[in-house]
């Protein structure tokens, strides 16, 4: 019962012979799961990484449903203390932001992957500055979104959620490489959540494996989402940790390269027992 997959070659030095774990470092005082409630970074870095994260998504400002934006110099002032600690470790780091001055201050620091939740779309400059990080043997990220997190939430309507999803993502990876990007250095994520129903996120997790047809790495990005939460019953995003679980293995069961999670320790257990069914060492 081995699975199957498209050979992707490695993106940021990390091979893809085997599910990679995103660890969320959210240094924000209002995202939706965990604002707020890092009081040391360097030892939620150093934990992160400990317990199994191959790359460590680092955001300042958050993208939760209903949020503002904020100013780039304030984002900053919050990504880079997590940012310096990532580095020190030695782990892949990825930083979680719509501006384009902000991404190339964490490249210049660092940082290889460029993780942006509107693929470029936001600031003019984005895609001058994720050439620069497929420049420098980095990689960018491209997440489908309906609208901006102001208002994502409002009455998201699709006419067909998955062909509308890939062929956003599909169309973005096309401009990232007239850019001079080339697709082996882009992710793409379907953006669970992000403008999404409860039917839109799991017909897209049904769906999953559509992605791999754009020839990109795919990210998989539901970790103590509302949906967990409608599915469960449980209201408080931190304890949505087993339902988040679940999601990441259907996602490696379905070839997501890329799960970005919460919990790491719980999701790199989970991944041992899969991994070892499936026979990948």
């Amino acid at each position: 019962m081995t699975l199957h997959l498209p050979a992707r070659a490695p993106i940021c030095g990390l091979s893809m012979d085997r599910p990679r774990i995103m660890g969320i470092v959210n240094v924000t005082p209002d995202s939706f799961s965990d604002g707020g409630r890092i009081t040391d970074v360097a030892a939620r870095v150093t934990e992160l990484v400990a317990e199994g994260a191959d790359i460590l998504d680092i955001g300042g400002e958050s993208t939760r449903p209903g949020a503002d934006t904020i100013p780039a110099e304030e984002e900053w002032d919050r990504v880079a203390p997590a940012i310096e600690a990532a580095v020190a470790t030695g782990v892949v780091v990825s930083i979680d932001t719509r501006k384009a001055a902000v991404a190339r201050r964490a490249l210049s620091s660092g940082a290889r992957l460029f993780n942006d939740v509107s693929a470029l779309t936001y600031d003019r400059d984005s895609l001058s500055v994720a050439k620069e990080f497929a420049d420098q043997g980095g990689a960018v990220c491209l997440m489908h979104a309906l609208s901006d997190p102001k208002t994502m939430q409002q009455n998201p309507r699709y006419d067909d959620v998955l062909r509308e999803v890939y062929a956003y993502l599909e169309d973005r990876v096309k401009v990232a490489a007239e850019a001079g990007i080339p697709p082996e250095q882009v992710i793409v994520d379907p953006g669970i959540g992000f403008g999404k129903t409860l039917a839109h996120n799991i017909e897209i997790l049904r769906g999953l494996g559509t992605f791999h047809d754009i020839g990109c790495l795919v990210l998989l990005g539901a970790s103590r989402k509302r949906f967990i939460g409608t599915l469960t019953g449980e209201d408080v995003a931190a304890e949505r940790v087993h339902g988040s679980v679940a999601a990441a293995q259907i996602g490696a069961s379905l070839g997501a390269q890329i799960l970005r999670v919460h919990d790491v320790k719980a999701t790199a257990q989970a991944l041992a027992v899969w991994s070892a069914v499936q026979g990948i060492t």
